[in-house]
């Protein structure tokens, strides 16, 4: 089953800002698809328009099976997003940022739980937002785009000020999800960061302002591989609104 499917998906700002132009897109269910393209390619705009924060001047979309103008409210019910550049309310804590997130989605996740799972420590829980580094803001949207359990996780520019253990704690999470069944669709300008953790990436070359996506680059791990890693799991082998721009 197609996750995402686009169909000449184009955006134009104006007379002269080719954002998106006539991109075909299949991000299929259960995997992690990166979406390579230095900053300024479209990237940030093909995903607002795929939450119907942006209309297209032309072409079409439809999310885990939804017409994304339409149907834009049960998208997002079943979507988690970090977006690229999200604002936080620097006043409360990051636990009552996530207790928000679970209102919102009324969900019945921990927040506790969550903060763990992103790497915050309990005592980051009872801190204003004000008093944290750029990654642990990082670490904290992230656990609020993971908040109900959604199908879908769009994630933009992820890595973005974390340390290099933040990095892999962030590349094991996502294939975590990966293995539970969520699709993961990876956004970012950085070529190592989607090659480390995407099954398949699609490359958006500069200039791409001005022209068509020209090339699909395929790195698929194969079913068997990812098979064995479920099984290794099972067994037990080792191996009221969101903050301002979060869903």
């Amino acid at each position: 089953m197609a996750i995402i499917e686009t169909t000449g998906l184009t955006k134009r700002f104006g007379e002269s800002v080719l954002a998106v132009d006539d991109l075909d897109l299949t991000v299929e269910e259960g995997e992690v698809f990166g979406f390579l393209g230095s900053n300024g390619a479209g990237k940030s705009t093909t995903i607002n328009m795929l939450l119907d924060f942006v209309r297209p001047t032309d072409g079409h979309a439809e999310v885990l099976g939804y017409d994304v103008h339409r149907d834009s409210e049960a998208v997002r019910e079943r979507t988690g997003v970090l977006p690229e550049g999200f604002g936080l309310y620097e006043r409360l804590t990051g636990r009552r940022h996530l207790e928000f997130a679970v209102d919102w989605k009324d969900a019945d996740d921990d927040p506790d739980a969550l903060l763990d799972r992103v790497g915050l420590d309990p005592d980051d829980a009872d801190r204003p937002v004000a008093d944290y580094s750029k990654g642990m803001q990082q670490r904290l949207g992230l656990g609020m785009a993971l908040v109900g359990d959604p199908d879908l996780l769009i994630l933009d520019e992820p890595s973005s000020g974390l340390d290099p253990h933040g990095i892999r704690q962030m590349r094991e999470l996502v294939r975590e999800e990966a293995d539970r069944g969520t699709t993961v669709f990876f956004s970012s300008h950085i070529l190592g960061q989607v090659e480390a953790v995407c099954d398949r990436h699609r490359r958006r070359p500069a200039g791409s302002r001005r022209r068509k996506v020209a090339v699909e680059v395929a790195r698929r791990r194969t079913a068997d591989r990812r098979r064995v890693r479920r099984r290794g799991r099972r067994v037990g082998l080792p191996g009221g609104r969101p903050a301002p721009g979060l869903l």
